[in-house]
């Protein structure tokens, strides 16, 4: 059997993984790894194409399938596959992994998969409160208490597990999870919105972003990191937006700025929004305040909020 999972929720892709193995039980011995960033087609099909010593099922775990995503970037022996897919080796299972929020379905390798295994799309917006509730296992919590842990902490599942973890180590005991619980022990993750608060810095929402800093301040986020994460927003809407007006696909501009598609498509979205020669203004400013409070001129908390007065 073969398998495509693609999605930005690296949290449900890697549960799904856990299932398969479980369902089919897969020895550590039967399981291997590639990613194709560094490892060829040829290689992964040998490998296929191989009998286990021990004559049982084996797994192949593929990371960065590219080979699902609109780019220009040429991939060789995809015919290989496509091939090998019509007529696989009935002893081996190849799950294939793509981090992307989409995956080009007009491609032949695309259509081959669907037809000869499975595909599966992992996205944190669908479904996200049921996922959620079901990492409290036999804990109870209502709809409404996950609703607000997820509205402090973020869409991300993997932060949400952890925050979770930490909730059911707390109660233990009666298993029971109140509002308390959550406002007291889970972390408002402002991070996540990183694009809303530069959003209301440019739009000279001031008393928002003020609100954001002062939040970022409270979780011991170093004013000199946050200038760092704002400017590397900055920077990648202007970066991304440039290469999109010139043609360049999401998929591209991922490869060349070596950055993953989802901030990509949420940079451009944003970018479009602004004049370049405003972004590059920022960029100045941020760094002529980040030299300012490494060098001892400006106090590091004060500095970033007059910034954010000043606009």
């Amino acid at each position: 059997m073969n398998y495509l999972l693609y999605g930005t929720e690296k949290y449900l892709i890697d549960k799904e993984i856990k299932n398969v193995i479980s369902n089919n039980n897969f020895e550590d011995l039967n399981i291997s790894k590639y990613d194709l960033e560094f490892n060829t087609i040829k290689e992964i099909l040998e490998d296929a194409k191989t009998v286990s010593l021990f004559d049982d099922n084996k797994l192949i775990i593929v990371d960065n399938a590219s080979i699902f995503s609109r780019t220009t970037k040429k991939i060789d022996d995809v015919d290989l596959l496509e091939d090998y897919l019509k007529n696989n080796n009935s002893n081996t299972f190849i799950i294939f992994i793509n981090h992307n929020e989409k995956v080009d379905s007009v491609k032949k390798i695309f259509k081959n998969i669907k037809e000869h295994g499975k595909i599966k799309e992992f996205n944190a917006e669908k479904n996200i409160v049921s996922n959620v509730k079901g990492m409290f296992d036999d804990y109870k919590i209502s709809i409404e208490l996950v609703e607000l842990l997820i509205s402090r902490v973020g869409k991300n599942l993997e932060i949400l597990y952890n925050e979770v973890e930490k909730l059911k180590i707390y109660k233990i005991d009666d298993k029971i999870i109140t509002k308390e619980d959550i406002i007291n022990l889970s972390i408002e993750n402002v991070d996540i919105d990183i694009f809303k608060f530069v959003d209301d810095i440019i739009n000279k929402n001031k008393s928002n972003a003020i609100k954001t800093y002062k939040e970022l301040l409270k979780i011991n986020e170093e004013p000199i990191k946050i200038i760092a994460l704002i400017s590397s927003k900055f920077r990648l809407m202007y970066q991304a937006t440039l290469l999109a007006k010139k043609g360049y696909t999401e998929d591209d501009i991922s490869l060349i700025l070596k950055v993953h598609k989802y901030p990509v498509h949420l940079a451009i979205i944003s970018g479009y929004k602004y004049n370049p020669k405003i972004l590059l203004k920022y960029l100045s400013d941020l760094a002529d305040l980040d030299i300012g409070i490494k060098t001892g001129e400006k106090d590091k908390e004060l500095a970033l909020e007059l910034f954010i007065l000043s606009l």
